[in-house]
């Protein structure tokens, strides 16, 4: 179970007692936001893309969607989110638990910075219930993140 994966990842960091199960699911921006009591968009969403042959995940805010052109821009090929098997194959996580943390060092992470505006963000932790809350800057270590990057588009936009 991917949960149990996260947690070992972060016992040695002091902070698997940090993560929060819910009795209900979490699986997507909306329920995760229910489940933790939030706006939907200091939930930070896990993306898995397929780049080069290799796995690229990107956190971005709950509230925001890829943007094609930037996407494009970033990484020099089109946006193609990865099917739900190639995702768990990846990332050791099955969709509605896809975290950055104990996936294996060829996947690379990367934050948009439509994450930057909140204090605090609730990505994931391997479950489809369950959440941590960390600072943009702990998310940023704790993922092992390349960079920030702007590649999302506000509802509006």
């Amino acid at each position: 179970m991917s949960i149990e994966l996260v947690r070992a990842y972060f016992e040695p960091l002091g902070r698997a007692g940090d993560i929060l199960e819910f009795p209900v699911s979490s699986a997507t921006v909306e329920l995760a936001a229910q489940a933790v009591g939030v706006i939907p968009a200091r939930i930070a969403k896990t993306l898995s893309f397929l780049v080069d042959g290799a796995c690229v995940l990107i956190v971005t805010a709950g509230d925001v969607k890829i943007n094609n052109s930037k996407f494009k821009g970033q990484f020099h090929c089109k946006a193609k989110m990865l099917s739900a098997e190639q995702v768990s194959a990846f990332t050791g996580h099955a969709v509605g638990g896809v975290c950055p943390f104990g996936v294996p060092d060829t996947v690379k992470t990367y934050l948009d910075v439509s994450l930057q505006r909140f204090d605090t963000v609730f990505p994931a932790a391997g479950s489809s219930n369950s959440a941590i809350e960390l600072t943009c800057e702990e998310l940023f270590g704790y993922a092992g993140a390349e960079a920030w990057i702007d590649v999302c588009s506000a509802p509006a936009e």
